[in-house]
């Protein structure tokens, strides 16, 4: 169930992610962080923030916690489409369009701020360098989205399940969400399945076969990467198309 939350310190990682994408002023982060505050909810897990069809009328900021944006067919099956971490943005922008395209789903608890378009736009307008930290979000999520479009058509099972934990520790990473070597997987096999389109059982042998080579360990909601640079040369994975965040 959704509530009010109250601690305005969860601001970090997003503060942390536009500055990443766009060195943010002084008067930037302090109107960031009051905007934040001023809208924060809390959400468990499994709950849809938004459902495809919806109309989008505010921003929604994420603060802590996992989401994934997610399509269904009519006979039931699901395809994740993204995953949205800590800092993040599920929909900025989204307000533009008549309704969105896909549902947005809890996978943990979270923590989130909402951010009426009226105020989103006022806060925009006034601060140049959030407006375009906000702009280049929209446009890193495109080359993200291009590059799962080539996970799920081009790579084979060990080189998509690999690029997809290459890539979440490198998203958290500018963040503050990487400890060493290990970072927070707090998904399902059935959620990792449907985000590289495998069958839980093939997902799962792959998933043993990364373990075996000693390239990952995968427990307790912990991914550990003991060679990243092994890692990146299994699943071919190149950083460039994160180069607006690094």
């Amino acid at each position: 169930m959704r509530s009010r939350g109250t601690d305005g310190g969860l601001a970090h990682a997003a503060v942390r992610r536009l500055n990443a994408l766009r060195p943010l002023s002084e008067e930037a982060v302090a109107a960031l962080e009051q905007t934040i505050l001023e809208g924060l909810f809390r959400a468990g897990p499994g709950e849809d923030l938004v459902a495809e069809g919806d109309r989008v009328d505010s921003v929604r900021v994420v603060l802590s916690g996992w989401l994934f944006r997610h399509k269904t067919l009519e006979d039931g099956r699901r395809q994740i489409v993204n995953f949205i971490l800590p800092g993040e943005t599920c929909d900025a922008h989204a307000y533009l369009l008549p309704m969105i395209d896909h549902s947005i789903t809890t996978a943990t608890a979270v923590a989130y701020a909402e951010i009426k378009r009226a105020r989103f736009e006022k806060l925009t307008s006034s601060e140049p360098t959030l407006a375009e930290a906000f702009l280049c979000e929209t446009a890193l999520n495109n080359a993200i989205q291009r590059e799962w479009a080539i996970n799920l058509g081009r790579r084979v099972a060990l080189e998509k399940v690999a690029h997809l934990f290459c890539e979440i520790y490198e998203r958290l990473r500018p963040v503050g969400q990487v400890d060493g070597t290990s970072c927070s997987f707090p998904v399902t096999q059935m959620d990792l399945a449907d985000a590289t389109g495998l069958s839980v059982v093939h997902l799962n042998r792959t998933i043993q076969e990364l373990r075996a080579s000693g390239l990952i360990t995968l427990r307790e909601r912990t991914l550990t990467i003991p060679d990243l640079d092994a890692l990146k040369s299994a699943a071919l994975f190149s950083p460039g198309y994160l180069q607006l965040y690094r």
